[in-house]
Order: structure tokens, then C-alpha cells, then sequence
């Protein structure tokens, strides 16, 4: 088949609708849930921004070589690109199915739970300690159904097109960062000095400690450490982790 008459993608994004994707995909429902089990594994303020830290030079070092990638091989298909090219088209392959049946649907259904569980807040209804479906062997909450349905508008809205996943996406991230703003417009209106005093001026800011939920304090030595911060870093690098869906539209 000549060049000419070769089957290729209408780019229909653009710089603006590339940032949205990355932005929308990292700034999700992780940052507001993760934050507290960290702290819980390292026990200090400062602590928690070191995993922080750590995990965004981990990303952003990352970025910047998937980017190099995204330069040498324009083409749509992200890591499974890399991957045929770097060893061979069966590892692309495994990696595809892998990332279709595991890795994506996973991270899918983690995004559903917590909006979720979120939403119960407001409507206490769709708590997930209820049952709205028993079959005996199988009960649903009102939150699982929530869920379903959430990945099931969102798929069928994708499925329409680029054009509408993209508004879709765009208005969703942009609200997003709106939140973002007004959380740290009101934490500056809020601002506490005695709060600020505990967190960041006490003896143990950096003494690393384990916080379990019933409250107990727990000194952790050296190798526990960096099994804590390692811990931690599990939540932090979840958050972190759709850095490189900007690849997948490469082409």
C-alpha cells in the first residue's frame, strides 16, 4: 500500500487538550485520599512532603525521558511503542493486553470507588455499608452501582469520539484545578498559627514514627524507615503514575 493512501490518525488534539489530559489524569482522586495513609506511615508533617518530593523527581525525571521517547518515535500507542521497538513486537504486545485487562482497568475502577465513596458524603444513600442488590452470593452497594455506572458514561462519551472525550476531559480538570485553587485560597484565609506550630515546630518533625488508626505511635529504626517511606511512597507514586498517558497520543 503506497504512503498516500496508508490509513493514519486525524490529530485532532492540541497543546492545550494534551496539557488537560496529563493534568486531569494526574490531579485526580489520589492526592485527597493518599495523603492520610502516608502520614500514617511516616507520622511527620515533614515527612509527608519528603515523599512528596521524592516522588516528584521521580516523575518528573521520568517525564522528561518518556519525552525523549514521544520525539524518536511519533506514533500513537505510548508505552507499547517503546516497548516493540526497544525488544521485540511480543512484548509490546503482552504489555498491551496487560495494560487493557489489568493495569488500566484497575486504575479505572480505583477512580470509580473513590468518586464513590466521596459522593456518599454528600448523599449519605450511596454509602457503601449498604446493600442495594443481594443475590446471596454476591451483594452490591449502592457505591459499587455508582461506580458501574460512572465508568459506563464515561466509556460510552470516549466512544463517541476524540472531540467528546476531550470537552469531557477539559471541563473536568479544569473544575479540578478550580478546587485546587480554592483549597489553598482558603487554607491562606484559614491559616492557623497554633495548627502551624504543631505540625512544623515540635521536637519529632522528622523523627519518622508509624500511626495506626487506633491512634498508637510507633518509633520506627533504621531499616523500618525506609520500609515506611517506601510504604508511602506506594500511595504517592499511585497519584503520580498517568504522567505518561500524554505518550499514548504521541502520534
Amino acid at each position: 500500500m503506497s504512503e498516500t493512501n496508508a490509513t493514519v490518525f486525524k490529530p485532532s488534539l492540541r497543546l492545550i487538550d494534551a496539557t488537560m489530559l496529563v493534568a486531569g489524569s494526574m490531579i485526580g482522586s489520589g492526592i485527597f485520599i493518599v495523603s492520610a495513609d502516608i502520614t500514617r506511615n511516616v507520622g511527620s508533617a515533614g515527612w509527608l512532603i519528603v515523599v512528596w518530593l521524592i516522588t516528584g523527581f521521580m516523575t518528573l525525571t521520568a517525564a522528561l525521558s518518556y519525552g525523549e521517547l514521544s520525539a524518536m518515535f511519533p506514533k500513537a500507542g505510548g508505552q507499547y511503542i517503546y516497548l516493540k521497538e526497544a525488544y521485540n513486537p511480543l512484548v509490546g504486545f503482552l504489555y498491551g493486553w496487560s495494560f487493557f485487562t489489568v493495569i488500566q482497568t484497575a486504575t479505572i475502577a480505583a477512580v470509580g470507588v473513590a468518586f464513590a465513596k466521596f459522593t456518599a458524603y454528600l448523599v449519605p444513600q450511596i454509602s457503601e455499608d449498604l446493600v442495594a442488590i443481594n443475590l446471596g452470593f454476591l451483594k452490591i452497594s449502592p457505591a459499587q452501582l455508582l461506580s458501574i455506572v460512572l465508568i459506563v458514561l464515561l466509556t460510552l462519551i470516549n466512544n463517541r469520539g476524540v472531540n467528546s472525550g476531550k470537552i469531557i476531559q477539559t471541563v473536568f480538570t479544569l473544575a479540578k484545578l478550580l478546587s485546587l485553587l480554592g483549597l489553598i485560597v482558603f487554607g491562606f484565609y484559614a491559616f492557623n498559627h497554633q495548627v502551624w506550630n504543631e505540625n512544623w515546630h515540635t521536637a519529632d518533625i522528622w523523627n519518622l514514627h508509624n500511626i495506626s488508626k487506633d491512634g498508637t505511635v510507633t518509633s520506627l529504626t533504621t531499616i523500618a524507615a525506609l520500609g515506611a517511606i517506601a510504604s508511602a511512597m506506594v500511595g504517592s507514586i499511585f497519584s503520580s503514575d498517568a504522567w505518561n498517558n500524554v505518550t499514548f497520543i504521541a502520534g
